[in-house]
């Protein structure tokens, strides 16, 4: 969670009603909605732990609350830990948390005592990322554009693949490039500097990048998508507001509930 700022996660609850707003013009469903027909399930008064931790970068600023004010926002009942760590963990465990929430620089994760599951938050946020642009209403075709092919990225063109599109994806780096299209089909497309494929444009665009600016108005046609778990955004406002793009851009929360909801 290192990319993470304090800034990013100012006004969550103002930022989760738009992003609501925002996937429910796209997909006709809002993010618990999504969540609760991808997971099948609905959350029943799981108490959940949010334990912060101390390691390596250390504690984000306003990163627990967030996480708290996020599993309020979609229906569970969640306390922030006084202790960090190991200590916090136990604290959470005592006070009959269900569900313990907790993240280091490397991982964030969410762990379900009652059942045993567990959840990273890059393959969630990657795969609900990539659901939300799934369903867009307005798609055009079962093409869709996948930039960015890492952790978060290559559960979401997986996902993409899985239910039938015609991914077309790149990254920078050509080892994450070459293992995508070698396990996942996708087709190899440089939206920058497109070889063989002239002016290809999509309605629906996911991105995972931690790069700005990282979608070019080349590839973009109108009434597009782009679902994008990256931070910064992919596409300036300039363009954005030029091509009347739907931007699904959230910074925590919508990849906590995919979290939340796959471990019901």
């Amino acid at each position: 969670m290192a990319l993470l700022t304090p800034e990013d996660l100012e006004n969550i609850n103002k930022q989760l009603q738009e992003a609501d707003s925002t996937v429910r013009r796209v997909t006709g469903l809002d993010i618990k909605g999504i969540c609760k027909d991808f997971y099948g399930t609905t959350p029943c008064c799981e108490k959940v732990g949010i334990v912060p931790v101390t390691s390596g970068n250390g504690i984000i600023g306003s990163f627990s609350e967030s996480l708290n004010a996020i599993a309020g926002y979609f229906g569970f009942d969640s306390f922030i830990t006084d202790m960090p760590d190991v200590s916090g963990y136990y604290e959470a465990v005592k006070n009959g948390a269900r569900i313990i929430l907790m993240a280091d620089d490397n991982t964030f994760l969410a762990h379900n005592l009652k059942n045993g599951k567990i959840a990273n938050n890059q393959p969630c946020t990657g795969i609900i990322y990539a659901e939300i642009a799934s369903r867009y209403l307005k798609a055009d075709s079962k093409e869709v554009l996948a930039v960015g092919l890492g952790k978060v990225g290559f559960p979401g063109a997986a996902h993409l693949a899985q239910k039938g599109f015609k991914v077309y994806g790149y990254d920078a780096d050509r080892t994450l490039l070459e293992k995508s299209v070698s396990s996942l089909g996708i087709i190899p497309f440089n939206p920058v500097s497109p070889e063989g494929d002239g002016q290809r444009k999509f309605s629906i665009i996911f991105e995972a990048t931690p790069c700005a600016d990282t979608i070019p108005e080349s590839v973009i046609s109108e009434n597009c998508v782009i679902s994008t778990p990256g931070i910064p955004c992919a596409i300036s406002k300039e363009l954005q507001k030029k091509c009347g793009v739907e931007l699904v851009m959230e910074p925590l929360g919508i990849g906590t509930a995919s979290m939340l909801y796959s471990i019901l």
